[in-house]
């Protein structure tokens, strides 16, 4: 009986250790603290304001505050869910402000960051900034209350990266002209900031050097096989104030298009430019650079395709072209200068593959000149060769391009005289031919034919400007410049195209226009003269077009073979 009573007595000791054992279990679970808070951060206008936060525990729990500014109500609890006011002050400075609220509930804690914005404003670190002539990155400090938009008065300020609302990082592009000034204004809301940026320029002079630029004048002109016009694009204007490459009708140059030029046979090409519709500061005469940069992108387009490439001042708008008097001479040599320096140091380092020409067919009518006209001209072609010297480098050394007056070759003969040059066999003289005019250009003459074989066919014929025109007045160049050692540029001419015409006179006239094309080319190649045609984009009636401005797509295939047929001939 005694046994028994003991293991009875076991078991009830037993299932009371197990009753106390899962009620302590218990008790322990429903104690263990929870702190959940509603938000991490809180953020404040600089005005008086408030707003809710909620806090959910099982146990008691208190809110410190770091600032005086900032309140917060209940400021503890015991267990439950609470949504608590927070209530900040006014912030009367320029200054955001941060306070911390720490929620603690037996050993857990929590915190949240109350934000508040100060006064609005802006302020620039520095009201001036320097930068050197080569592209350069400037930092510019600028603190302000909130983000902020960028503007930039010229397209050779821009902004690289922003990397927070307190700094840009600004990009000068390299300056090849003179000295310069712009701005960059930051602004938000009513607030902004305007600062300075002061870029010096390229130096005007620097040390010749001969490198690249090796051959003389005769050498360069006999490496010029064949040369093309890009008329109507670059020198596009329709005074000295307004001017745009398609403006007359064509689209950008492109490389497609120089690439077929060069795969048709041409080894040059003629870019005529306009640059005073491109002028920003008129008393200065500064040149926007984002059209210098233009034209050099379609110069090297040229040289890429490993061409010779001749850029100019064409007609432009007629300020220099239409103005060989007295009157003038002295304000056109001003421009004249000013443009060239600037033009010579932004392509001051090009090889001799590049070569300038000074203007074009500066005449005051196509009469005979006079004695004032041509003084006058005569200074241009001088202040244009003393521009590119003096700015040294290959400068110093590149064949430059004069003009006769009108670039007609009799005036040549009768009028010419080769600028004083400081280096010997370093210049060019340009001519054009048109002969005879109501074959070549004229859009109302009956006189579609030329040639030997059509000799008979007045009066759609020429009684002049035939075969033995051309040959004697490609000579008179080889007597009077060739021989004496003055290279000769024919840098333009062409016969264009009269789609209009019935058959079979279209017939004739295509004929006409491929034997005038072969016996001028081949011609003045064989007195030495370079000779240039004339495209001027348009392929259809009275167009002197022979490629697909667009495509480079050949349009007047036979005409091109009859150019380079005659090219052969040296």
């Amino acid at each position: 009986m005694h046994v028994i009573k003991s293991q009875k007595s076991k078991v009830k000791n037993f299932l009371l250790a197990l009753v106390l054992l899962f009620s302590c279990s218990e008790d322990e679970k429903t104690s263990v603290p929870e702190l959940v808070v509603g938000r991490e951060e809180m953020s404040f206008s600089r005005e008086v304001s408030s707003q809710k936060l909620g806090i959910k525990s099982n146990v008691q729990w208190a809110i410190t505050n770091s600032e005086l500014w900032c309140t917060v109500s209940p400021a503890s609890g015991e267990a439950g869910t609470f949504s608590i006011d927070v209530e900040v002050l006014e912030n009367q400075t320029i200054l955001a402000r941060e306070a911390i609220l720490t929620i603690t509930a037996q050993g857990l804690t929590e915190s949240v960051t109350v934000k508040q914005g100060g006064l609005p404003f802006m302020v620039a670190g520095d009201k001036v900034y320097m930068a050197g002539f080569h592209s350069e990155t400037i930092s510019i400090t600028i603190d302000a209350s909130e983000e902020y938009s960028v503007s930039f008065s010229d397209d050779w300020i821009t902004a690289s990266t922003v990397s927070d609302t307190k700094r840009d990082y600004i990009i000068a592009a390299n300056n090849e002209l003179a000295n310069r000034e712009g701005s960059i204004t930051f602004s938000y809301g009513t607030f902004s900031e305007t600062v300075t940026i002061v870029q010096s320029g390229a130096p005007l002079t620097v040390p010749a050097d001969k490198t690249g630029v090796e051959s003389d004048a005769a050498a360069l002109a006999a490496k010029m096989l064949a040369g093309w016009n890009a008329g109507n694009s670059l020198e596009a204007c329709s005074s000295p104030f307004v001017a745009s490459e398609t403006m007359w009708g064509n689209p950008p140059i492109s490389q497609t298009l120089i690439d077929a030029v060069k795969a048709a046979g041409f080894n040059a090409i003629r870019i005529p430019c306009a640059w005073s519709g491109y002028i920003e500061d008129r008393t200065t005469h500064r040149i926007r650079s984002n059209w210098l940069a233009r034209v050099k992108e379609v110069v090297d387009y040229a040289v890429e395709a490993g061409m010779y490439a001749i850029i100019n001042i064409h007609w432009d708008g007629g300020w220099l072209e239409e103005n060989p008097v007295f009157a003038m001479q002295e304000s056109v040599n001003e421009k004249q200068k000013a443009l060239w320096e600037q033009i010579a140091v932004y392509f001051r380092d090009y090889d001799e593959r590049l070569l300038f020409a000074g203007t074009n067919e500066v005449r005051a009518n196509y009469g005979t000149p006079t004695t004032e006209h041509v003084t006058v001209q005569m200074s241009y072609n001088k202040t244009f060769v003393d521009a590119v010297r003096s700015t040294g480098g290959k400068n110093a050394w590149r064949n430059l391009i004069v003009q006769a007056y009108n670039t007609n070759i009799d005036h040549a003969v009768q009028f010419m005289e080769m600028p004083i040059d400081n280096v010997v066999d370093r210049l060019m003289l340009e001519v054009h031919y048109y002969d005879p005019y109501y074959f070549t250009i004229n859009e109302t003459s009956i006189e579609y034919l030329w040639g030997k074989d059509f000799a008979d066919r007045s009066p759609n014929v020429s009684n002049w400007g035939q075969e033995d025109w051309a040959d004697a007045q490609f000579d008179k160049m080889k007597t009077n410049f060739i021989d004496k050692g003055i290279p000769v540029i024919l840098g333009e001419y062409s016969a264009t195209f009269r789609a209009n015409l019935p058959l079979p006179a279209l017939n004739d006239h295509i004929k006409s226009r491929h034997d005038f094309l072969y016996y001028i080319t081949k011609s003045a190649h064989q007195r030495g003269l370079v000779p240039f045609y004339w495209d001027n984009g348009s392929t259809g009636n009275f167009g002197s077009g022979l490629f697909n401005r667009a495509t480079g797509e050949q349009v007047h295939s036979e005409a091109i073979k009859a150019i380079m047929d005659g090219a052969k001939h040296r």
